[in-house]
């Protein structure tokens, strides 16, 4: 097995943390415009089209993951370690995957087109239900926090190994590193 992912793996893992950081962002943003406010609008426009970018990344990522694998774990990790981490890249793909779908409902549910920058545009295919949609939002903001709380464990995890450990958990991931 390679000791590293595939450079299509590392530049999806990569373009996906970026939008992340910049979908939360967005939200932060589009907090200090007033609701009518054209800015906010044009906010919230990039945020779901990014989101879609996001959508389709994910699908790519989980796929190539599928298709490719992914490097085994250090031998020295613990039966535990290696089930933590497991479980932590099962949460953060499923956590991926939810956000961008329950940011599609809630724009529907607003009544709201779902725009791709412009490019592709789907009007909703149901009524607008203001009580969903509260629901949606709530479940899509938990959802984003989660993402936050365990991307950040991940990093601290891979730069334990990489500091502490002084293994190449960090290493099969950076763009540029070479595999056996």
């Amino acid at each position: 097995m390679n000791s590293t992912y595939a450079s299509s793996q590392k530049a999806i893992h990569w373009a996906v943390f970026l939008l992340v950081v910049s979908l939360y962002g967005l939200t932060y943003v589009a907090d200090f415009l007033p609701r009518g406010d054209p800015g906010r609008d044009l906010v919230w426009w990039f945020h779901i089209s990014f989101g879609l970018l996001l959508f389709v990344l994910v699908v790519t990522r989980i796929g190539l993951r599928l298709v490719r694998g992914a490097p085994d774990l250090p031998a020295q990790m613990t039966r535990l370690e290696k089930w933590m981490a497991k479980v932590t890249h099962f949460l953060l793909y499923a956590l991926l995957a939810a956000i961008p779908v329950l940011g599609i409902l809630l724009t529907w549910y607003r009544g709201q087109p779902l725009s791709f920058f412009g490019l592709i545009t789907i009007s909703a295919p149901f009524a607008p239900d203001r009580a969903s949609a509260g629901t949606i939002k709530e479940l899509h903001s938990l959802c984003a926090n989660l993402i936050l709380i365990l991307a950040g464990l991940h990093a601290a995890a891979a730069l334990w190994h990489h500091f502490v450990r002084k293994d190449d958990v960090l290493k099969r991931m950076l763009l540029g590193a070479r595999g056996s």
